[in-house]
């Protein structure tokens, strides 16, 4: 029985280690945890309640954050069909200062669920446009500067960006324009108006 209990610890821990702690009440369930052990977890301190069916093992609340940690839990939340996306992206990429109160997911279009600690942005999106990092999806830094610049918001903050990404080699002028005409005419201006600034 003990060693039934270990092998299944062991399972979600092998799946909570690949997303910084973070595990969803399916994945407990997948690993061998009922719902009653499950609650027994999270009640006695083991577990974490980070949201609804959502639980971080306590060990990986003590280690140092890196900072992007909290995004894992919004991709469990979406069922890992969000990618995290436009400024919020940018932080991620070091392009941009994070805003905790807006978090920006991109969703595919028929996806219903809601939160108002999201800005949600409804779009299928290429492969091509999206980066694997541990434990969620982001949008590349080419994408995510010109999603942002198809906001039309925050002009200063973009110009900052674009000028810093293309400094970095991380793109080129002639990408962002080209990917901003793939977005319309908001992401053309927006991205015309930061490549003057950053020449």
């Amino acid at each position: 029985m003990l060693k039934d209990r270990t092998d299944t610890r062991a399972k979600l821990w092998r799946t909570a280690s690949a997303q910084r702690g973070y595990f969803t009440a399916a994945q407990a369930k997948e690993a061998g945890y009922t719902y009653q052990a499950q609650r027994y977890h999270a009640q006695h301190g083991n577990w974490l309640l980070v949201d609804r069916a959502i639980y971080r093992f306590r060990e990986f609340s003590d280690l140092p954050e890196t900072g992007d940690e909290h995004l894992v839990r919004w991709s469990l939340w979406s069922k890992s069909r969000a990618v995290i996306s436009h400024s919020t992206a940018l932080a991620t990429h070091d392009l941009g200062t994070p805003n905790p109160s807006q978090i920006h997911l991109t969703v595919p279009t028929v996806f219903r669920q809601r939160s108002d600690a999201l800005v949600l942005h409804h779009a299928e999106l290429a492969e091509e446009h999206v980066e694997q990092r541990m434990g969620y999806r982001v949008t590349t830094p080419l994408r995510a500067l010109v999603e942002t610049a198809a906001d039309g918001v925050g002009q200063d903050s973009l110009d900052v960006a674009v000028a810093t990404a293309i400094r970095r080699g991380l793109v080129t002028q002639k990408e962002l324009r080209h990917a901003a005409q793939q977005l319309g005419p908001r992401a053309e201006l927006g991205m015309e108006r930061a490549l003057v600034a950053a020449s």
